[in-house]
């Protein structure tokens, strides 16, 4: 018996089968349609064949797996009998995403009377031996622990059907691939290795190589399509007042459950505390916490007791937490893979989410092209103001007024009574204060100039037509300027921070008399002010005011003509070489100019004694 679930109500799109007791779980779930990658995984073309599966960070891919090693696992049979060693094995890299998969597979093989196992670092070795000898028939683990218990010989894999590599692009980056071959080393070679990763790229392909046989490649997602569940907003900010934007961030949001991400443990603390000293119900994740204080605080987020999560990379790698409609880039992702893996944390399985960076204005570009290299689009705005977060404030406490219930007859007799002796006016009064002060309070953020706002994109030399960084803009008292170029441009990596001290020592002025700055492509135009414009050309004339091979000419004219910066000769004074063709001095040269005279003769060394 098979029950089929289709992907798309379009009765044109193909059905796929799914495992009976599978396919019953997920109707008590609630799946009415499955994922792209989900219904990848019931093509039964790919029969018992390997997978290396690429798919979007939250888009199912535990069930997916679930799926895919149902029949490899269960055959014909609808439900697992005793069995002495396990027939699947599932590797993770985290112990929370491990545990995260083993609560997701125990609800998708419910019906089929399953014994899962976890293996994961920081839990006691014991009760995980005691669970193995009791006997699994899936184990689900982390790569250090799980090596430690084949090597103890706690945990056999004899008879493993079906291994699943999850997020193995991650075990990768956390150096766990010598872990991996010794674990796979240690399964039979007739087994099915199914490999997910979110990219695919050098490593993962080798790996492949290595661990899989002629696997069949399943792309289940658009590298160049934006994930259409999740809203990305670049949030510009005064440098100074980041965690301010943070706080206002959370208290403008309507969402119930917010994750922010820090860069290291000791910014997580230090947020945590502050969040915390504001009265928000916050908890923190990052390597250094022990296995419990982890497990704890992602189950408070679970069940609504803390409502923000601060937390590092590593820490929170392939968690899924439910109702997570924020994420918040405390700290500008330093690549593409970081800032989708952080923000593949909301807009999972279907659900909308928004993803805020913080960006303080001096980081602007690195933010925007860490969303251009990770192909994402982001809307431009300012930090929440405390007339806005105010606003909301009011209209939450309108609308829990409107909703409230009438009294019950208990309570009746005791609101007259109130409202005789206080009045309409001082009650409302009071239930505003009351509101209110349970409310943390905004932050005063200054306003940035609208201008800071806008988007910026390449502009134009009026002359030549040619893009250019407008990296200095141009200044108002900069009137009848005279532009001059530095022969250093974008392809030399030139910054206003090293060009304008540059500019300056080599003409003698300040930063008062430098315009605006235009990087260009293979060199940078300037501007000088009109009075300091013929005494800047003059001090260029000067020997050694610019660096070996950078040169300066005012625009229009050839470079280092008569502005640049000579070399000095190989020649000495008399006209004859200091050097020799193959530039070593030549000590045995006569010339009253550098004649050092023949080179000194190493003194004989005194014969050693005989006998």
């Amino acid at each position: 018996m098979t029950i089929t679930l289709t992907a798309d109500p379009n009765p044109t799109s193909p059905t796929d089968t799914i495992h009976p007791a599978l396919a019953s779980a997920l109707a008590e779930k609630g799946y009415s349609q499955l994922t792209p990658v989900q219904l990848a995984m019931t093509n039964e073309a790919h029969g018992e064949a390997d997978l290396l599966v690429s798919a979007q960070t939250g888009s199912g891919k535990t069930v997916a797996f679930g799926i895919a090693i149902a029949s490899t696992l269960l055959g014909n049979a609808e439900r697992f009998v005793a069995s002495a060693a396990p027939l699947g094995l599932v590797i993770a890299p985290t112990r929370e995403l491990a545990i995260q998969v083993q609560r997701e597979l125990e609800w998708l093989y419910a019906a089929t009377k399953i014994k899962i196992a976890t293996c994961v670092g920081g839990m006691d070795m014991r009760t995980e031996r005691r669970a193995l000898e009791r006997g699994a028939h899936l184990v689900v683990g982390t790569p250090g622990r799980l090596r430690d218990h084949i090597t103890r010989r706690a945990l056999d894999l004899s008879a493993i059907r079906a291994v699943v590599l999850d997020e193995a692009d991650e075990m990768l980056d956390l150096g766990f691939r010598d872990d991996l071959e010794f674990i796979l080393g240690a399964a039979p070679e007739e087994r099915r290795t199914l490999l997910f990763s979110a990219t695919v790229r050098r490593g993962i392909v080798e790996l492949a190589k290595t661990v899989q046989k002629d696997a069949v490649r399943v792309e289940t997602m658009a590298t160049t399509e934006q994930h259409a569940d999740i809203e990305y907003q670049l949030m510009l900010v005064r440098r100074d007042e980041r965690e301010h934007a943070i706080i206002n961030t959370l208290l403008d949001s309507d969402s119930k459950s917010a994750l922010v991400f820090c860069h290291t443990r000791e910014a997580v603390r230090h947020l945590t505390a502050r969040l915390a000293n504001r009265g928000f119900s916050v908890v923190s994740l990052s390597g250094e916490m022990a296995q419990s204080e982890r497990s704890n605080a992602l189950q408070s987020m679970r069940d609504g007791r803390s409502h923000v999560c601060v937390a590092t990379d590593v820490a929170a790698r392939g968690i899924d937490l439910p109702n997570l409609d924020l994420v918040v880039h405390a700290d500008v992702p330093s690549n593409p893979e970081t800032l989708l893996h952080r923000s593949g944390r909301t807009g999972r399985a279907g659900r909308k989410g928004v993803c805020v960076l913080i960006v303080p204005e001096h980081r602007r570009g690195a933010a925007q092209r860490v969303l251009s290299l990770a192909r994402l689009t982001a809307t431009m705005r300012a930090a929440p103001g405390i007339a806005d977060i105010e606003a909301r404030y009011r209209r939450q406490i309108l609308d829990a007024a409107v909703s409230a219930a009438q009294p019950s007859d208990q309570e009746a007799e005791f609101v007259a009574e109130l409202l005789d002796k206080v009045g309409p006016e001082r009650l409302a009064t009071a239930f505003l204060r009351q509101q209110l002060a349970a409310r943390p309070i905004p932050e005063d953020l200054l306003p940035l100039p609208p201008e800071a706002l806008e988007k910026r994109g390449p502009k134009r030399d009026r002359r030549s037509g040619e893009e250019f960084a407008p990296s200095r803009e141009p200044r108002p008292d900069m009137q009848g300027g005279v532009w001059f170029t530095i022969s250093l441009g974008r392809k030399h990596r030139a910054d206003p921070k090293f060009l304008l001290p540059m500019i300056c020592n080599a003409g003698g002025v300040t930063k008062r008399d430098v315009g605006a700055i235009r990087i260009e492509a293979a060199e940078t135009r300037f501007e000088i002010a009109a009075d300091k414009a013929e005494a800047y050309a003059e001090h260029l004339r000067k020997p050694g005011s610019l660096e070996r091979g950078i040169l300066i000419a005012p625009a229009g004219e050839p470079q280092g003509k008569p502005w640049q910066d000579k070399p000095r000769d190989s020649k000495p004074r008399d006209g004859k070489p200091k050097f020799k063709k193959g530039g070593k001095p030549d000590y045995k040269q006569k010339g009253p100019a550098g004649d050092r005279g023949p080179a000194p003769k190493r003194k004989d060394r005194k014969p050693k004694r005989q006998g």
